[in-house]
């Protein structure tokens, strides 16, 4: 077995224990200090009469449990990204994914009479999501050279700087502008429980397609015309791909809203560590991430404490020098 294969191995092995220690931080530390026997009766022996119980199981559980998700959903989308494209900068973030689910979330709030279901705003997320990429990738497509690197991620963002803007635009409209700002400064303390159960289905639709195809991903990213002298239908890949995304940015930002370079970073670490095989680089972005946004989301607590700070500014502490890292070493060429 080749060392990235061990290594891989080794990740997915311990991927448990990271997993748990993200967890359970996020469980334990906060404005509340709660300590861990009293975590373990709220979980075993759950008293509806103590406010300490309360806060473990109808605010932390959910918001460990969402965190670790959506960080997840957004490393495998990245990863899924950057390999259907060969566009190392490729991220639902800076591609404008993102922004498509909150905007489509936005008009979601306005316009549908009584307030939205959770299901109508997954919904109204994952089409946001799709209106988004079909947006990306058609105007890149129409330019000479849209389809390089950088070029694509100065649409994405050209794309999701107006659709942000077009959000900001309604909300302030109708007066529903601090109901909208959750979507674009996302706190995971807000994470509701009714919204994760129902928004598995499309996740694990969404995990399985990734893990699918991953080994036509690692094909793809040798090249197009490499994957097609082999015999793979690319455009099926690429629909399937684009698939996972959708779902996987949808419901991301349908529970906590738009959270940044997450889906950038990770696979980035994930290749450097293990290689560029497909099959390991899926499950192992989705650990990687979970357990990112997990820590960062126990980070956001004490970097301005007492007050909390979106989750969104410590991922991009993180992201923006990463990119800035990326543009330069790498140029505008393909990955």
């Amino acid at each position: 077995m080749r060392l990235s294969n061990k290594l891989a191995v080794w990740l997915l092995l311990l991927s448990p224990l990271a997993i748990a220690a993200a967890f359970f931080s996020s469980v334990w530390f906060g404005s509340k200090s709660i300590g861990p026997d009293t975590v373990w009766d709220a979980i075993m022996r759950f008293d509806p009469d103590n406010v300490q119980h309360q806060i473990v199981q109808h605010s932390r559980i959910p918001r460990a449990i969402g965190g670790l998700l959506i960080g997840a959903f957004l490393a495998v989308s990245g990863a899924l990204m950057q390999g259907m494209t060969r566009n190392y900068l490729a991220s639902p973030s800076i591609m404008g994914v993102s922004d498509g689910s909150a905007f489509a979330i936005t008009l979601c709030t306005v316009f549908l009479p009584g307030g939205a279901s959770s299901m109508e705003m997954i919904v109204f997320s994952l089409i946001g999501s799709a209106l988004a990429v079909a947006l990306v990738f058609g105007l890149a497509s129409l330019l000479p050279d849209g389809l390089s690197p950088l070029r694509m991620a100065i649409i994405g963002t050209i794309i999701g700087t107006f659709l942000s803007s077009m959000s900001a635009a309604v909300a302030s409209y109708f007066q529903v502008s601090q109901t909208i700002s959750f979507w674009y400064n996302a706190r995971l303390h807000q994470m509701d429980p009714d919204m994760i159960r129902l928004a598995i289905p499309f996740a694990v639709v969404g995990l399985a397609l990734a893990l699918l195809l991953s080994k036509s991903i690692t094909v793809l990213a040798l090249g197009e015309d490499v994957a097609m002298s082999l015999g793979q239908r690319t455009l099926l890949v690429k629909a399937g791909a684009t698939t996972a995304v959708i779902l996987l940015t949808g419901i991301s930002v349908a529970l906590a809203g738009k959270i940044g370079f997450v889906g950038l970073i990770i696979p980035h670490i994930v290749r450097f560590l293990i290689g560029v095989d497909y099959r390991w680089v899926i499950p192992c972005s989705a650990v990687v991430g979970a357990v990112f946004l997990g820590f960062s989301d126990v980070a956001s607590r004490y970097m301005n404490a007492p007050f909390e700070t979106p989750i969104g500014v410590v991922t991009a502490i993180v992201g923006v020098p990463f990119f800035l890292y990326l543009v330069r070493k790498r140029g505008g060429r393909h990955a």
